[in-house]
């Protein structure tokens, strides 16, 4: 459970502390981590000990002793030399060791909590005892953001975000696929969601020059109590899909943010595809010439003002006109008229969105 880099780290903090080489080995005879060299030596004399009742004992000018997890036989830690010093230092070490399995293994079950909570795999009376069993508040303020890479992501991942958001045990950092980082993130009383987009930028920073690919971040509203955090994760994952489409260019999206676009992205297949039919019968946005395409988005810019959008493209009124009629003709919706311009663009959005999802196969 844990790994060889944390025992390493833990062992080369004791040498440094004691001056006393220490060294690990499973219980299938695998040197795990050590500060000293020639440890096969010791390798068959950690196997015999294993199987001897005795938690500790000398042999070869090392000190032996069992590292438990529970009633678990998990390693076998050596002390490099035979005084009360050392046997002491020898202590502690396995005393630490356990201490750190304990650790590890209530973060595991933390994390196998979260994310059966993310995925709505609980129910609800599991929910509240499973958390007061982990000693996890149910009412605090949460949200939750997800991290996704283009590749997948390698372990030093997950440690950089915990590095960055700090040792708070409070927060939550798991996945639950290879591409995404998931943080389920308390929320103190006096932040809101400026607060959670200064955090997405700075997790965002955090990744920026890395050899890594693009990331992008969404993230969820707040909720108040804990078995409301897998609907702050659905909101993160829905923004995360409406995002690349209405708003390709940003890398941060919230899903309070998303507006028509998440109604639109919740349509039926069925359905949108029966609207776009019936709205352009036949001819699709983007068959118009960019002649077009510039006119109707210049036009949408300036609030349907015709005035402002010949003056705008550097044309006379009357050809604004003429080209307005002509996509009349063409989509039998004239854009001067509101309803029919907001017709024109939710079909257009939505055209967009099952052009990005390959929802809607080509019928135009």
């Amino acid at each position: 459970m844990i790994s060889n880099q944390i025992l390493q780290n833990t062992i080369d903090g004791l040498k440094g502390i004691t001056r006393i080489d220490l060294c690990i080995i499973d219980t299938e005879g695998k040197v795990l981590a050590t500060t000293f060299q020639d440890t096969d030596n010791y390798v068959t004399a950690a196997l015999t000990f294993v199987d001897s009742p005795a938690d500790s004992q000398v042999f070869l000018g090392c000190q032996f002793f069992k590292v438990f997890d529970e009633h678990q036989l998990e390693y076998v830690l050596l002390a490099n030399g035979d005084s009360d010093d050392v046997f002491m230092v020898g202590k502690i070490a396995s005393f630490q060791l356990q201490n750190l399995l304990v650790a590890y293994k209530e973060r595991f079950d933390k994390d196998n909590f979260v994310k059966n909570l993310l995925l709505d795999n609980l129910l609800l009376v599991d929910i509240y005892n499973r958390a007061k069993k982990l000693h996890i508040d149910t009412e605090a303020r949460r949200v939750v953001f997800i991290i996704e890479t283009a590749l997948e992501k390698d372990g030093n991942e997950m440690e950089k975000v915990r590095g960055l958001l700090g040792s708070k045990s409070r927060d939550f950092i798991t996945a639950v696929d290879e591409k995404n980082i998931i943080v389920v993130k308390e929320v103190l009383e006096n932040e809101g969601y400026d607060d959670l987009n200064k955090t997405a930028e700075m997790i965002l920073n955090m990744f920026h020059g890395s050899d890594n690919q693009e990331i992008h971040i969404a993230y969820g509203t707040i909720v108040n109590e804990i078995k409301e955090v897998s609907r702050s994760y659905k909101e993160a994952r829905m923004a995360l899909d409406v995002g690349k489409i209405f708003f390709e260019e940003h890398r941060i999206i919230a899903y309070s943010t998303l507006g028509i676009g998440r109604l639109i992205y919740q349509l039926p297949i069925p359905l949108c595809k029966m609207f776009i039919k019936e709205i352009f019968d036949g001819k699709s946005p983007d068959e118009f010439d960019d002649e077009t395409l510039t006119t109707i988005n210049k036009f949408f810019e300036n609030s349907l003002n015709v005035s402002e959008t010949s003056r705008q493209l550097y044309i006379h009124r009357n050809t604004l006109v003429y080209r307005l009629d002509k996509l009349q003709k063409s989509t039998g919706l004239d854009l001067r008229i509101f309803e029919d311009a907001i017709t024109f663009k939710i079909a257009s959005i939505i055209l967009l969105a099952s052009l990005n999802l390959e929802i809607i196969s080509p019928v135009f």
